[in-house]
């Protein structure tokens, strides 16, 4: 005769919690730039991009000289409602809209590579 065999045990395979789809709020600052030909709206073009992203301006320089535009912003991504890479796409879409080359990059990246 069979004896009866107590229930083995189960392993426990649910996962627990998962971390949320959502990225983790951003912080720190970045650096902007944006180089091209000089035309109507290039500012407030980049600039919307940033607001909508809930970024701050925190110092923004630019020059033109002749027909050629230049500006560097510094911007606080502490309270961006987006990725820092969705800001980047949108910022280089815009970027192509206008005719004018934008990119960002951390300020940690930024100062890391113009060190002298």
């Amino acid at each position: 005769m069979k004896s009866p065999r107590s229930p083995r045990p189960t392993r426990n395979t649910d996962p627990g919690p998962q971390p949320a789809a959502h990225p983790a709020p951003l912080s720190g600052r970045a650096i902007v730039t944006i180089i091209g030909s000089d035309r109507v709206g290039i500012i407030a073009g980049i600039a919307n991009v940033i607001a909508e992203a809930n970024v701050n301006i925190l110092d923004i320089s630019q020059s033109v000289i002749r027909e050629f535009f230049t500006m560097i912003m510094m911007v606080d991504l502490s309270a961006a409602s987006i990725s820092f890479e969705a800001l980047a796409d949108n910022l280089a879409r815009k970027g192509t809209n206008l005719g004018v080359k934008v990119e960002i990059q951390r300020e940690e990246i930024f100062k890391a590579m113009h060190r002298i």
